[in-house]
């Protein structure tokens, strides 16, 4: 795992691959946490039956299911240990290009690409691409950007 201490660190690294985490499995308790927290109860996501006659075979993870994970599969691959707060800025660029059908296990490869400054501190944007085991389009492709204050 990389761990940065300093907003040098982070920057240096720029066009770094910084490694891919661990593999995540997606089980339809977490689809059906993902829907009851946020409203989205498409029977694609929770109806196991109707879902099995579908265009998937099965129930499939709400796109921004799989993009909310994108903190937790980072867990594995780096960590800022920078001082001062970490803000999350927001997402650029995001598509799913290939659903992830429940029982799939995914994992993100994270890259930085970019660190700008900013009067405040510095502005970092990750790559991530999410991938599904045994599929050759990936779940999520997107960049994340974080604001790192001193």
């Amino acid at each position: 795992m990389r761990v940065f201490t300093t907003l040098d660190e982070v920057a240096a690294a720029t066009g770094e691959e910084l490694g891919t985490s661990e593999w995540l499995t997606i089980d339809q308790d977490r689809v059906n946490k993902f829907a009851e927290a946020t409203g989205d109860h498409q029977w694609i996501h929770v109806d196991v039956e109707r879902a099995a006659a579908g265009p998937f075979g099965g129930t499939i993870a709400h796109g921004y299911l799989t993009l909310s994970l994108v903190p937790l599969l980072g867990t594995t691959v780096f960590s800022l240990e920078t001082p001062g707060a970490k803000l999350n800025y927001g997402v650029n660029k995001v598509r799913f290009p290939n659903p992830v059908r429940v029982g799939s296990r995914i994992r993100s490869t994270i890259s930085v690409a970019d660190v700008t400054d900013l009067p405040t501190g510095k502005q970092l944007t990750l790559q991530h691409v999410i991938e599904i085991e045994g599929e050759a389009k990936p779940a999520c492709v997107a960049e994340s950007v974080v604001l790192l204050l001193p």
